[in-house]
C-alpha cells in the first residue's frame, strides 16, 4: 500500500529521491516554496511590486512543489524513458533542438509562450510598447540636460560591474556585460541584452534582475535616508509653470527623431527603441483605442506572463547552479552602485544650482519606471509634504531608459 501511495503522490516520491541523492536540492526546494509565499504576501501588502511579485512568487512556490519523474521527449518518441529524470509540466528552458521543442510545445503548457515570446525577447518589446504609451517625454524636453546628467550618473553600477565581474573565474566578457545591465534597473533591457550576450546564462540573469528590481522598491528608501539628510530631502523644486511645456506635436517629433537616431547609431537596440517610441507615438497621436490596447491589455498581459515565467524558471536546480551565486552578489552590487551614483549626481546638481535642486531626485535616474520616481517623491513628501519632485524624477527615469539602451547596445556591439 505504501508503494502504491508513493506512486500516486508523485511529489513525495521525487522529494525522497532527491533527499537521498542530493539533499541540498531538496532543502532549497523547501526554501523557495516559502520564499515564493513570502513574495506573494509582500506583493499584496505593497512592500514589493504586486503586479510582478504575486505571479512570480506563486510560480516559484508552485514549480518547486510540482516536481515529478518526467521524460517527455523519450515518451513522445516512444523510446526508452529515463525513469530518474525529474521535470514539470510547465516548461523546459534548456532544450534547444527544433524537433524536441516542437514536442515540448505540445506537452508543457507554458512552453509555447516561453519559446515564442520569452526566449526571443518579444515579451520585452511588448512591455516597452506599453511603457512608451504611459511615458510623457515632455519631462525630458522640459529639462534635458538635468535629466540626462542624472541618468548618466545613475549608470555607475552598469559601468563598474563589467570590469569587476570579469575578475570572477569562468565569467566571459559577454556574461559580465549582460550582468552589468542589472545596474540599469531596466528589466526588459536586461532580458534583451542577456539573450544577445550570454544566452547560456540568460535565464538566471533575468531571474536575478527582476528579483532585485522588485527589492529595489523596498531597499532604495533606506539608501536615500542614509545618503541624504532630512534638510536636503526637504528642498522644494521650482513649480512646473517655470519650465518649458511641449505640445503633443513637439513630443511626437521628439519621439520620431530619437527613435531614428538611436536606431541608426545602435541598430542592435532598435527593436526595443522602436517598441518604446511606438508607444510614445501612439500616446501623442491621440489614438486612444490603440493607447488603451497597449497600455492596459498588452502591458499588463505581458507583465502577468513575465511574472509567471520568471517564477516557473526559478526552480531549485537553477538557483543551486554554482554560476548563480556570483550573479546574485554582482547583481545587488550593480543595482546598489547605480543608486549611489544617481544620488551623487543629485548632490552635484544641488551644488551647481546653489541649493535649488533636491538630491533625492538622483535615485530616479535608476530607470525602474515609475517605481524609482515614486520612491523619490515619497521620501521627499515624508520630509516635506509640500515638496513636489515627481515631474523632475520622471524626466530622470525616462532618460535612464535611453542611457541604459545606449550602454546595452554598446556592450552588445563590443562583445559580438
Amino acid at each position: 500500500m505504501e508503494f502504491s501511495l508513493m506512486k500516486i503522490f508523485q511529489g513525495c516520491d521525487v522529494f525522497l529521491y532527491q533527499w537521498e541523492h542530493d539533499w541540498s536540492i531538496a532543502i532549497m526546494r523547501i526554501v523557495l516554496v516559502i520564499t515564493g509565499g513570502l513574495m506573494v504576501h509582500l506583493g499584496r501588502k505593497g512592500v514589493l511590486e504586486p503586479l510582478l511579485m504575486i505571479p512570480m512568487g506563486l510560480g516559484i512556490s508552485t514549480v518547486n512543489s510540482a516536481m515529478m519523474f518526467f521524460d517527455p521527449i523519450n515518451m513522445a518518441k516512444q523510446t526508452p524513458i529515463d525513469s530518474t529524470k525529474i521535470g514539470t509540466l510547465f516548461l523546459d528552458s534548456i532544450e534547444s533542438g527544433h524537433e524536441n521543442l516542437l514536442i515540448l510545445c505540445q506537452i508543457e503548457w507554458l512552453q509555447p509562450i516561453y519559446t515564442f515570446a520569452f526566449s526571443n525577447g518579444l515579451i520585452a518589446c511588448l512591455m516597452y510598447v506599453g511603457i512608451g504609451s504611459l511615458m510623457d517625454v515632455g519631462f525630458i524636453m522640459a529639462r534635458p540636460f538635468q535629466s540626462m546628467f542624472i541618468a548618466i550618473c545613475a549608470e555607475l553600477g552598469t559601468l563598474l560591474t563589467l570590469p569587476i565581474a570579469m575578475l570572477f573565474k569562468g565569467m566571459s566578457v559577454g556574461d559580465a556585460a549582460a550582468l552589468a545591465l542589472v545596474g540599469g534597473a531596466d528589466g526588459p533591457m536586461v532580458l534583451f541584452g542577456a539573450l544577445q550576450m550570454a544566452p547560456d546564462l540568460f535565464v538566471p540573469i533575468t531571474v536575478v534582475a527582476y528579483l532585485y528590481l522588485a527589492l529595489a522598491y523596498g531597499g532604495f528608501p533606506y539608501l536615500i535616508r542614509f545618503m541624504v539628510p532630512k534638510k536636503f530631502r526637504m528642498i522644494e523644486m521650482p513649480p512646473e509653470k517655470k519650465v518649458f511645456k511641449a505640445t503633443s506635436g513637439q513630443k511626437l517629433i521628439f519621439a520620431v527623431v530619437m527613435c531614428v537616431a538611436i536606431s541608426f547609431l545602435f541598430p542592435v537596440a532598435s527593436p526595443l527603441m522602436f517598441s518604446l517610441f511606438l508607444g510614445v507615438a501612439i500616446r501623442e497621436s491621440g489614438l486612444e483605442k490603440f493607447r488603451y490596447l497597449v497600455s492596459e491589455i498588452v502591458l499588463y498581459g505581458s507583465t502577468l506572463m513575465l511574472g509567471l515565467l520568471l517564477g516557473v524558471l526559478c526552480d531549485a536546480k537553477t538557483i543551486m547552479d554554482p554560476r548563480v551565486l556570483p550573479l546574485l552578489l554582482l547583481g545587488v552590487m550593480s543595482l546598489g552602485l547605480s543608486g549611489v551614483g544617481g544620488l551623487c549626481g543629485g548632490y552635484i546638481m544641488y551644488f551647481i544650482t546653489r541649493g535649488k535642486y533636491n538630491p533625492v531626485i538622483g535615485i530616479a535616474g535608476v530607470s525602474c519606471l515609475p517605481s524609482c520616481a515614486k520612491v523619490a517623491q515619497k521620501e521627499v513628501s515624508d520630509a516635506n509634504p509640500g515638496a513636489v519632485v515627481m515631474q523632475y524624477a520622471l524626466g530622470a527615469s525616462i532618460s535612464g531608459i535611453i542611457t541604459t539602451a545606449i550602454i546595452a547596445a554598446t556592450y552588445i556591439s563590443l562583445t559580438q
